[in-house]
């Protein structure tokens, strides 16, 4: 991926992160294994994926199964946000919460080695 792709998914995804804690009523606060916290200090995950990459696939997900676990221990929550691009940023034309046990079946898999953990893809019309 070139360093202007990579850039933009990242400016994407804080965009995308704005938005889902505005929506939410989160504060962000950012660590390792959550992005924000509710009113009554639930932690959140927030995520975000392109709706279709340039290619036509479908945009995933990424999760992490030691965040996962950590969330899920402490009663946490996600939010999901589909968007694309729109101008100089996005639309978000998608967006749920969903509790830390209630995700679809989750297949860990390498990929995740630079945050020493396995990752799942999760593909975006399973959450929606």
């Amino acid at each position: 991926m070139s360093r202007n792709r990579s850039h933009r998914a990242n400016r994407f995804g804080t965009l995308a992160e704005r938005h889902l804690a505005e929506e939410y009523r989160l504060e962000l606060d950012r660590c390792s294994w959550h992005d924000a916290r509710d009113s009554d200090g639930r932690p959140w995950e927030l995520k975000a994926a392109m709706i279709e990459h340039s290619n036509g696939q479908p945009g995933t997900f990424k999760l992490y199964k030691q965040y996962h676990g950590r969330l899920r221990d402490h009663d946490g929550m996600y939010a999901f946000a589909a968007y694309k691009p729109w101008g100089r940023g996005i639309r978000v034309l998608k967006s749920k919460a969903v509790h830390s046990s209630k995700l679809p079946i989750l297949r860990w898999h390498g990929g995740g080695d630079h945050r020493d953990t396995k990752q799942a893809k999760v593909a975006i019309d399973t959450v929606f």
